[in-house]
């Protein structure tokens, strides 16, 4: 926030025709400041903490695209669980790497087998986060009505 000059409107409402907010300038850079996007390779806990949806992509296909709070949700019911100590950042990148999966792999009961990019790709694709995003890509836009992430 403080990049953008932003840090002294922290805590003042955006406002709209109804409500004074901040300025005309603040709402362009609050505007710019909305989406930021950004690869890590190996971020640590508490950047990774900071980030709201995540896009986690292996051999240079998306594996997940979604909120943060449901990837560990997405790998345990892949059969993968990150382990009470381990941070979830470097879970995920773990648990994609062949030589590192299976010590994840939490279904006693049954033999672990690798399980491919490909075969991710095709279980996100049946989990909820998966569809819900299938769901919204595949909405029609309705070219007469606002959109909800168009700027003003």
């Amino acid at each position: 926030m403080k990049i953008l000059g932003l840090d002294i409107c922290g805590d003042t409402i955006v406002g709209d025709a109804m409500s004074r907010g901040i300025s005309g300038g603040e709402k362009k850079r609050l505007t710019i400041g909305a989406t930021i996007l950004i690869s890590l390779l190996q971020p640590t806990p508490e950047t990774f903490d900071l980030f709201d949806d995540i896009i986690l992509m292996d051999e240079g296909k998306i594996v997940y695209n979604g909120p943060k709070s449901d990837v560990q949700e997405f790998f345990e019911y892949c059969g993968f669980k990150c382990p009470p100590r381990k941070g979830l950042a470097d879970f995920l990148l773990e648990v994609l790497s062949q030589k590192d999966q299976a010590q994840y792999w939490f279904h006693r009961d049954q033999p672990h087998s690798y399980v491919s990019t490909d075969k991710f790709i095709a279980a996100f694709k049946e989990f909820h986060a998966g569809q819900r995003l299938n769901e919204e890509l595949y909405a029609p836009f309705k070219i007469t009505e606002d959109h909800k992430n168009a700027l003003s």
